[in-house]
């Protein structure tokens, strides 16, 4: 859960943000290195910092992390070498909860009383305010700020005696989003939530008898040369260790709600998830959008690089030309110049320039996979019609966002979200489109094999686009004062 109010260090920075990526690997040679390949595959899923843990003989547990990308943290031989041993687990981060700060940077590391445990968690607990406030007044000390240390402290007074048990205790008594991986000296352990909202995988190296691997995506298990096993079931808990694998599913039955926009937007495109391929059903997505909202044009155009396969799929379905129209700049890290308004405006063609002569005189179709506060549609939008463009019609592959996401995706407050506070017609003019249209809600569910969406079992989480939040947002009713901004948005 966001235990602050929405961070506007970040408004100039307009759209999604992609969760955390975890890793883990069960008796592998070059353990930490395996990691360290897995987290960079993940690295789409959070680019602020990263951390290793691994663990060598019992008892015996290695730590490195630090802030920034996996490549700067992890390219020194020296600190590789340290990393010893044949188990450990990885973590990338982007901060949805507490402050950027290596104090909580992951995976987080306490000795219990039966050893050490290292875990790394992707997603939001609805309800970590809560927990958190009764801990403290049992006289837990919490060290960082995010909700992650939750786990910790819970696993620390539950009164099982194994650590399987006591991980069970724990996640019975949390509500959110959340895949983890943890590591202690007898086993590695893997969770989903009982809905499923987060993604998680398990993979093999070398086949039977070979090393396991957890990770948040299949690129992840692809990098290491790791075969895909299965996903871990929504509400499953997998221990590995020398005996093998077992599997423990300790919730009741519940609806599967896995996050829609891994599909649209945050997985790696050669991905493969929940057994879709992620390439695949972006390019159904496009091909879906063109049949609901197609306009007479000469070129369609991707925002690079999430827009791409969406593109592709709608300009083989209308049968005009895709061309790249936009280029994207991939050297571009934070801002190196200092951030005046004329350098804001300008930031935009850091990232992405426009390739003129695919787009001089000719009618365009910009295809994106999402509007979030519109900042940087209406930048593209410029930016082409300076290059040429006779007409700029905006497609999206994705429905509106109208609310903000509470289990692991930091988004901003609901009054900063376009959608949620203009209609399309608004909205196409504040970017200054010719026309815009986003794929309905019943069409991106048809481009995801189903009829439309059963509002009784919708299968996946939606609720950024139909405020239907599946797991309750117990933080938001117990605790407003700890987000005024947030509760007042979303009408709680």
């Amino acid at each position: 859960m966001h235990p602050l109010p929405h961070d506007t260090s970040r408004d100039d920075d307009d759209g999604f943000h992609e969760e955390c990526g975890v890793f883990g690997v069960w008796n592998a040679t070059d353990a930490a290195a395996l990691t360290a390949l897995g987290l960079h595959a993940l690295q789409h899923r959070g680019q602020e910092a990263a951390g290793v843990v691994t663990l060598s003989e019992p008892g015996k547990f290695h730590a490195h992390r630090g802030l920034g990308l996996v490549g700067d943290i992890f390219g020194d031989a020296k600190v590789m070498a340290g990393l010893k041993g044949r188990c450990a687990v990885g973590h990338n981060r982007y901060a949805t909860t507490g402050e950027t700060a290596l104090r909580n940077v992951q995976p987080l590391f306490a000795d219990f009383e039966f050893g050490g445990l290292a875990v790394a968690h992707n997603g939001n607990l609805t309800n970590a305010t809560t927990l958190k406030r009764a801990l403290v007044r049992r006289g837990c000390i919490f060290q960082a700020t995010s909700d992650s240390e939750v786990f910790i402290h819970l696993i620390a007074i539950s009164l099982y005696a194994s650590v399987v048990d006591r991980l069970i205790d724990a996640l019975k008594q949390v509500q959110g989003a959340y895949s983890l991986v943890g590591l202690h000296d007898g086993a590695m352990i893997g969770a989903r939530d009982p809905m499923g909202v987060r993604p998680l995988v398990l993979g093999r190296i070398g086949g039977e008898g070979g090393a396991y691997v957890l990770a948040s995506e299949t690129c992840a298990l692809d990098i290491v040369s790791a075969d895909f096993v299965r996903d871990i079931e929504p509400g499953e808990i997998v221990v590995i260790d020398n005996n093998g694998l077992r599997s423990i599913k300790p919730f009741g039955r519940t609806q599967n709600r896995f996050c829609i926009f891994e599909y649209i937007y945050f997985a790696r495109p050669d991905s493969v998830v929940e057994g879709t391929p992620v390439y695949t059903t972006r390019k159904l997505i496009g091909q879906e959008l063109a049949r609901e909202s197609h306009v007479d044009a000469d070129v369609v155009v991707p925002v690079p690089d999430s827009g791409v396969p969406a593109a592709m799929g709608y300009a083989t379905e209308a049968k005009i030309p895709f061309e790249l129209g936009i280029i994207r700049n991939h050297y571009v890290g934070r801002t190196f110049i200092e951030p005046t308004d004329q350098i804001r405006h300008l930031g935009v063609k850091l990232k992405h320039s426009a390739n003129k002569p695919m787009i001089e005189g000719k009618r365009v179709i910009l295809v994106d996979d999402s509007i979030v506060r519109g900042t940087t549609s209406k930048k593209i939008v410029e930016m082409v019609r300076q290059a040429g463009a006779k007409e700029v019609h905006m497609r999206i592959s994705s429905p509106p966002t109208t609310h903000s996401c509470f289990y692991g995706i930091d988004t901003p407050e609901r009054s900063k979200l376009l959608a949620a506070n203009h209609d399309v017609e608004e909205m196409a003019r504040i970017i200054g489109a010719d026309s815009l249209a986003f794929i309905s809600l019943n069409g991106l569910y048809r481009a995801l094999g189903r009829d439309g969406r059963d509002s009784a079992n919708p299968g996946y989480c939606d609720a950024c686009f139909t405020g239907d939040y599946a797991i309750p947002l117990t933080d938001l009713v117990d605790h407003p004062e700890r987000m005024p901004a947030l509760l007042a948005a979303n009408g709680q």
